[in-house]
């Protein structure tokens, strides 16, 4: 057997495997015979067909299974002997295949693509700066989202005559008469100008309108219709009441506490209040250390600067997940593929050279921490606690194990995450929550 290399750039290579009779024939014979002490071939006792009989019936697929796996079992191990960090699976020349007589043939020859990266090295100290965002919520931003709530689980009415935030359920109909709708208009999507308009109508009150400048924000998804269709949306218009909706705030009471937070937790409008702003900061918060932790990967991985193989990777992608994915689909997700491995590799030579891993206690801590979020504002918080094991043993081994290597994945990442800042300059940075919203737009 032998076993050449050959790079064609720093990343691509080809792995060629010449194969002959010695390499594979004893494995063939002898798996043969074994075929024969066990055939059951009409006109022979079992197990007494002549080898001959069964060569000729097997032998050819017998060949083709054997000299795969001389093929894998070779492939791998001398890829595991290089220096370099093999990149998805080697990927065998099709063309080269379709050629093997299996019938004639005593001498082959396989090549297979392969793609790669050689050494990653990049910087891990203090030249390595990152902002750690702490959001800080005032009291209009909390004052908004406990009116939410209570618009949320206030009750639904009908009055007779419409205020602004109503909903005004009818028919939009275009002058010419090529557009017709029926939908519910929300009061707070309609442009100040035109607001006046609809408000203190009644049932079956007609507003005229062009609902490309009424209407000042998501147009489509407002009427219920496609993008394409908006620029039927602009002219002379009309819209007919059909019904007024409106949603009443709920109380502050001890039901509307109990249904936001679960029977008991909360038994007050001050403590609802701080509740919320709590609740609230929290969300912002690790939302605002995921964005942080994005902003360190992205340096990183400028910093590592790794050349991946892109024409390998995207055919491997193709031929990996055949009849899954058109290649238009691996050109357009690519970019995300590509940065994802990147900081895999950056995370991967992190742990390694450092002695990072990621524990079996480690995956049960940060399952019960997912549980709890999911059932933070249940009120089962003891009687979770009480089933915790079983709720986690359910989750990890659930979807054929997956769960346990993705949780172990991201526990993983979490560690090496926690070294990096310890290692680069972070400062914290007190920051607004429309601030924060401007950070993510960009």
């Amino acid at each position: 057997m032998e076993i050449s290399l050959d790079k064609h750039s720093a990343n691509q290579a080809s792995v060629k495997i010449k194969l002959n009779e010695a390499d594979y024939q004893p494995k063939v014979d002898a798996k043969l015979k074994d075929y024969a002490k066990k055939a059951n071939i009409k006109g022979f006792r079992p197990g007494k067909a002549p080898v001959s009989m069964v060569k000729k019936m097997y032998g050819t697929s017998v060949l083709v299974d054997e000299i795969n796996e001389i093929l894998s079992s070779s492939l791998n191990n001398y890829l595991k002997e290089q220096t370099f960090k093999i990149l998805g699976d080697p990927l065998p020349m099709i063309e080269d295949a379709d050629s093997i007589d299996w019938k004639t043939q005593t001498e082959f020859e396989f090549q297979y693509k392969i793609g790669f990266v050689e050494e990653i090295e990049f910087k891990l100290d203090d030249s390595l700066k990152a902002t750690s965002y702490k959001v800080e919520m005032n009291d209009a931003e909390v004052e908004e989202a406990i009116t939410n709530l209570r618009s949320q689980y206030g009750k639904m009415t009908n009055p007779e005559v419409s205020e602004e935030n109503d909903f005004l359920y009818g028919d939009l109909k275009s002058e010419d008469g090529t557009f017709e709708k029926t939908f519910s208009l929300p009061l707070s999507k309609v442009e100040k100008k035109s607001l006046k308009k609809f408000v203190g109508v009644k049932k079956g009150d007609v507003v005229e309108l062009d609902p490309s400048k009424a209407i000042k924000e998501d147009l489509a998804q407002t009427v219920g219709v496609e993008e394409e269709e908006v620029e039927k949306l602009s002219g002379k218009f009309t819209f007919t009441v059909q019904n007024i909706n409106r949603t009443e705030l709920a109380d502050f009471n001890q039901e509307f506490f109990d249904k936001l937070f679960g029977p008991g937790q909360v038994d007050s409008e001050e403590a609802m209040r701080a509740k919320v702003q709590e609740i609230i900061s929290d969300n912002y918060n690790k939302e605002a250390a995921v964005y942080s932790d994005e902003q360190i990967k992205d340096k990183l991985i400028e910093s590592a600067n790794i050349e991946l193989p892109e024409a390998f990777l995207k055919e491997w992608l193709i031929r990996a997940n055949e009849g899954k994915v058109t290649e238009e689909q691996v050109e357009k997700e690519y970019p995300i593929y590509a940065k994802q491995l990147t900081w895999t590799l950056i995370s991967g030579k992190i742990a390694k050279d450092n002695e990072i891993k990621a524990e079996h206690e480690d995956v049960i801590e940060k399952t019960k921490e997912m549980i709890r979020e999911q059932f933070a504002s249940s009120g089962m918080g003891a009687q979770m606690e009480e089933s915790m094991g079983m709720f986690v043993d359910n989750y990890l081994q659930g979807n054929e194990g997956q769960n346990y290597m993705q949780m172990l994945t991201s526990v993983q990442n979490d560690k090496v995450l926690a070294f990096v800042k310890e290692k680069a300059n972070v400062k914290e940075e007190k920051i607004s929550a429309d601030k924060f919203k401007e950070l993510l737009e960009n």
